[in-house]
């Protein structure tokens, strides 16, 4: 027997193709702008910096979208990433593991993390907020610990996975960054997790009245930001050729901004990760193009908060409509 599509449903789907299209709209209107204010902004070099810079955020911005829609948030996915890449280093340098040991190292003390802020957060029922915060702390204070407050430089066995490919432009890690956003598209909408985060985001009282056990798949979405936030540990080190524990610092703040921009709501149930990923796009555009216009760092960090503040006030908007 057939089941009847929900025209809520068709309805939001409908809206959220629009919004990315007007988003992508944003992004190339953007793009212009920095073309014709600087000289050196529509090149090859620029795009190839934009590509190798993008994959850390975009992998983040992959585990903080499922977060939101959840109806969660982690502000301690920076952390994660300085916390990675600095387990990282020290399992190269001191004791001279094999890379890919290394790699599933960093990876791992990412989806530890998460899984301690899961379990907090979904079983033992304390406000994630106030959970990731305290990771936000507690993963800083161990990448210091770890690294001895020292940068290290781990050489270049590491960099190839942010150096682009030789007749293809893009690193190994972009491709793995967009590979991650499609499978990640499709587990949100096309799978019965997918599905059932957007149930518990939208109102998780009648998800639970409704049979869905919620606290696993709030578990699972914290979970998978941790491991993301792994990778983008791995891929922050290959990008710097080193392990800073200062890494990534405010990077939750531009992966909220650029999953807001994409159209997820602060307030859970509603999502996309093609749309996030534009979001990240148009981040990257931002910075890249103040830059190249000479401006100041303390400029650059205003115009990052303005952006997080409209990108809020579009949230609350779409909301009220």
């Amino acid at each position: 027997m057939k089941t009847k599509s929900n025209p809520s449903n068709l309805f939001s789907r409908i809206s959220l193709v629009f919004e990315e299209l007007f988003i992508f709209l944003a992004l190339l209107a953007l793009v212009l702008i920095f073309s014709l204010a600087a000289d050196n902004f529509f090149t090859t070099r620029t795009l190839v910096a934009i590509l190798t810079q993008l994959p850390a955020l975009t992998v983040v911005t992959i585990g903080m979208t499922l977060v939101l829609i959840s109806g969660g948030i982690d502000l301690s996915v920076g952390s994660i990433v300085a916390l990675s890449s600095a387990i990282i280093g020290v399992a190269l340098t001191v004791f001279e593991l094999p890379l890919l040991m290394a790699a599933l190292l960093g990876i791992a003390a990412g989806g530890c993390a998460g899984l301690v802020n899961g379990v907090l957060g979904s079983y033992f029922r304390l406000p994630i907020f106030i959970v990731t915060l305290g990771m936000l702390e507690a993963g800083r204070g161990l990448a210091y610990m770890v690294t001895g407050s020292q940068t290290i430089f781990i050489g270049p066995s590491i960099q190839a996975l942010s150096l682009p490919l030789p007749g293809i432009g893009v690193s190994p890690a972009f491709l793995i960054a967009l590979g991650l956003v499609f499978i990640s598209q499709l587990v949100l909408t096309r799978t019965v997790f997918g599905r059932y985060l957007i149930a518990i985001g939208t109102n998780e009282i009648a998800a639970r009245i409704s049979g869905i056990r919620t606290e696993p798949y709030l578990n699972a979405a914290l979970l998978i930001s941790g491991l993301l936030a792994g990778l983008g540990g791995l891929i922050n080190a290959a990008y710097l050729g080193a392990s800073d524990p200062n890494a990534a610092t405010g990077l939750e703040l531009s992966a909220i901004a650029a999953a807001v921009i994409g159209g997820t709501s602060l307030m859970g149930g509603r999502g996309s990760i093609i749309g996030a990923f534009i979001g990240v796009l148009i981040i990257s555009v931002l910075q890249n193009g103040l830059a190249q216009l000479g401006v100041s760092e303390p400029f650059k960090r205003l115009t990052t908060g303005l952006v997080i503040i409209l990108a809020v006030l579009i949230d609350r908007w779409r909301s009220r409509r």
